[in-house]
């Protein structure tokens, strides 16, 4: 299915679902995500170990949920976050209302999801319809461009399409291919001998789930062979995670005339027939051209038959959980317990709400803001906002490691800067999308299917700037280079992000170091090579790049330092981005604080100074827990450094955080002040 949401060059604070198991509910009740000295655990000296100190209290108390890969601050509000949007959509399936309308989209997709009996009826029948189509296929320029067409409902087999603003026309939309039609989280998993495990359950995973579509068990694990080999070619020309944040390296515009001729054995011309797109097209944006050259000898070198197993394998993997049970639950085992080490699957209210929110996520959002996004929110946010902006622009007015000529492009760009908060001005209207009470995979594909079209329909027309890339009830925030936005959907405006009962270090600690990350990604490694009008262009000096990328490497650096479990460090250079936005998140929302404590007493609260309680808030909503598989692929393909270490990695490189904790030369959590990072 090709993805509700395309945020090209979008950085986002994070990405982490959660659900409500029975393990994470304390005594009846959902935990309490919100900063408290009680989470705290005072006996670890705060110089020794930071993260322990302001954290130690929770992380001696909790276990990670049954049916999670990770747990935090995140997953707490998550939790929270999810009990709200049950009781919107169990309402709204109890009474739908007008047909058509909000309530019956959003109550009929949920009570569809609920239909075991129905779902477990049917089978295999709502894919009856695909498989006939790829057995069907005579020549492999037919079976290719029958498997494009299914981008448009579901799964994306051999290549992806993208459908977002053009980065160096950032006004129109453009029409990009990238690599894709690959099983495993990544490159690596296909050849590095640390996921020889992995590799070994995928072939046994694929070949469970032939069975379970009819196949003998020897044909099965055969087929399975088959697959793993197309799959692991595939690979060999794919970038790997920290190739793919080179947004010019992934950027390269040719003409459909080229891009054809480019890639001889690869049915270019009957895949964009079969995507719909306008033939007013003329140009394409292909993201890895080695991958495609790649892909085309693939499918030169491989048998029909081969790349009709795989293109059903590619189905089956895309909709096993909207089919069986027996084939839902196959997929979880592997992608859920063998990848990242969950035992158990959320429950199927949760599965179902997310399918909402995924499918009709502004209907849903439509009925979250009415019930629970209070306007006196955005009012705190905007003041919040505008004090943090003030503080960034002073300092790039001031860095002295600026010339003169990339700083005024650098205010232009951020004079030009907007957030948006809480939800959209305009709702996406789904009066397109049909939704049926007693057909839950008909009601995703038909989803999937309008917004497929709605999006390839607009290429080459102007950008819509108010158009939300996540939904309002999302509990993460992001910042997109195109179009020069940060946005905080209504779901993040809790605790312990936001806070109304809480002083303003706090708050300031919590969601303004988060504003500060966010304004910061415009101007990271990636961010940067945007300009004002958000194209993708070089407009720093090469002394201002050579400065900015030395300053970067001792972030690098002291990130490659980290063990996040024995013998696995974190990606300095993959995680760079995140952790450039921590650090001058952490930073300038500390100065934006001094700035609102003035005039004002400042009382120690709990025993603790507003500067004590910044930095305690930060680190206690990076809280993490991971279970070691889970870990391992954060490390692989993930662009955050885990929580655990982004609770106090940035701060170590701020004399005001050791000046708050009287933390010196010697103690264990001092970085000496050549090794130390500054860039905004």
């Amino acid at each position: 299915m090709i993805p509700k949401r395309h945020l090209f060059s979008a950085a986002c604070l994070l990405i982490l679902a959660a659900g409500l198991p029975l393990c994470a509910i304390e005594n009846g009740k959902l935990p309490d995500p919100g900063f408290s000295i009680d989470k705290m655990n005072q006996s670890v000296d705060s110089r020794t170990d930071f993260a322990k100190y302001a954290a130690g209290g929770w992380y001696a108390r909790t276990q990670i949920p049954a049916d999670k890969s990770r747990w935090g601050g995140f997953g707490e509000l998550s939790e929270r976050n999810w009990a709200n949007l049950r009781a919107l959509v169990e309402a709204a399936a109890a009474n739908p209302g007008v047909p058509g309308g909000v309530s019956q989209k959003v109550g009929d997709l949920y009570a569809s999801a609920l239909d075991t009996a129905t779902i477990n009826r049917r089978g295999l029948d709502p894919i009856a319809a695909d498989l006939a189509g790829i057995a069907a296929a005579k020549d492999k320029e037919a079976l290719v461009a029958f498997a494009a067409q299914m981008q448009l409902r579901l799964g994306s087999p051999f290549f992806r399409a993208a459908f977002f603003p053009d980065q160096k026309q950032s006004d129109r939309y453009g029409f990009y291919l990238m690599q894709g039609g690959m099983s495993l989280p990544s490159k690596e998993y296909y050849f590095s001998d640390k996921f020889a495990r992995e590799r070994w359950e995928f072939t046994g995973h694929v070949a469970r789930m032939f069975e379970l579509a009819g196949e003998t068990r020897p044909v099965a694990y055969r087929h399975a062979e088959a697959v793993f080999a197309l799959e692991k070619a595939l690979a060999t020309n794919a970038k790997l995670p920290v190739e793919l944040r080179d947004r010019i390296a992934n950027y390269n515009k040719m003409t459909m005339a080229a891009a054809i001729a480019a890639y001889p054995d690869f049915p270019l011309q009957r895949c964009i027939a079969e995507l719909g797109v306008p033939a007013a097209v003329t140009e394409v944006i292909v993201g890895q051209p080695k991958f495609f050259e790649g892909l085309s000898r693939v499918l030169q070198e491989t048998s029909l038959d081969d790349l009709q197993t795989y293109t059903r394998w590619q189905l089956l993997r895309a909709t096993a959980p909207y089919l069986t049970e027996a084939l839902e639950q196959e997929n979880f085992r592997f992608y859920g317990t063998v990848l990242s080490g969950t035992p158990q699957q959320e429950p199927r209210w949760q599965r179902a709400t997310k399918v909402v929110d995924e499918a009709v996520g502004e209907a849903l959002g439509q009925l979250y803001v009415a019930k629970h996004y209070p306007p006196e929110a955005k009012a705190r946010m905007d003041e919040m906002i505008r004090n943090i902006q003030i503080v960034f622009r002073g300092r790039l007015e001031k860095l002295a490691w600026m010339s003169e000529a990339t700083r005024q492009k650098a205010l232009a760009k951020f004079d030009r800067f907007e957030p948006m908060i809480g939800y959209p001005e305009k709702w996406l209207d789904y009066t397109a999308v049909e939704i049926r009470r007693d057909d839950y995979f008909g009601n995703v594909v038909r989803a999937s299917l309008a917004d497929s079209r709605r999006r390839i329909a607009r290429i080459g027309q102007k950008v819509d700037r108010r158009e939300w890339g996540m939904t309002p009830p999302t509990v993460n925030a992001y910042y997109s280079s195109v179009t020069n936005q940060i946005v905080f959907p209504a779901g993040i405006l809790q605790p312990p992000f936001f806070d109304f009962t809480m002083d303003d270090a706090v708050n300031y600690g919590a969601i303004g170091a988060v504003i500060g990350h966010e304004i910061t990604h415009g101007f990271d490694d990636q961010g940067r090579r945007s300009d004002a009008d958000g194209n993708l262009t070089d407009w720093w000096t090469q002394e201002d790049a050579a400065k900015f990328s030395e300053r970067s490497q001792k972030l690098v650096q002291q990130f490659n330092s980290y063990q996040a479990l024995p013998g696995l460090a974190i990606n300095g250079q993959l995680s760079l981005g995140e952790n450039i936005g921590d650090l001058g998140g952490t930073s300038i929302a500390f100065e934006a604080l001094q700035r609102s404590l003035q005039g004002r007493e400042r009382k120690p609260i709990d025993g603790f100074t507003p500067e004590q309680r910044f930095y305690i808030s930060w680190a206690q909503q990076w809280r993490t827990l991971f279970r070691d598989d889970a870990m391992r692929m954060q490390i692989t393909r993930g662009p955050h450094a885990p929580g655990n270490f982004r609770a106090f990695g940035p701060l170590v490189n701020q004399q005001e955080f050791f000046d708050a904790f009287g933390i010196k030369e010697g103690d264990p959590m001092w970085r000496k002040p050549e090794d130390r990072t500054k860039i905004w």
